[in-house]
């Protein structure tokens, strides 16, 4: 399985996993099968609020989930209908987040905890 995490900077597994999807500068790709990580540069990180393309922003890369912060409805959507599950992310590095998305303690998001409107609207 591959999961992707939003970071800010790629420090592989040390990174700090991102607030927000569509604005994250790179993804962090971790294969649970290998542990090996792999580094995607967001290509979706000019798009307008409310207009991110998730394929487009993980450059046509295949991941089965995504770890974040934070992530509008319609990204949720739009990765859903993908195929990829979008789990909550807790505060913490990817390393961190492995563990928790591992032991199976990290929520799934949804429509009704996703973020809307302006950054601090997120509640994360």
């Amino acid at each position: 399985m591959k999961i992707c995490f939003p970071v800010k900077s790629d420090k592989s597994l040390d990174s700090v996993v991102y607030g927000h999807f569509g604005s994250a500068p790179v993804f962090i790709v971790f294969d649970t099968e290998t542990n090996a990580t792999d580094t995607i540069n967001n290509q979706d990180l000019g798009h307008t609020h409310g207009m991110c393309n998730p394929l487009k922003a993980l450059n046509g890369e295949s991941v089965d989930a995504i770890v974040v912060g934070g992530i509008g409805v319609g990204a949720i959507n739009k990765l859903n209908a993908m195929g990829i599950k979008v789990y909550r992310a807790c505060e913490g590095t990817v390393r961190d987040n492995i563990n928790l998305f591992q032991n199976n303690i990290m929520p799934e998001m949804s429509k009704e905890n996703a973020c809307a409107g302006h950054v601090g609207d997120c509640g994360h």
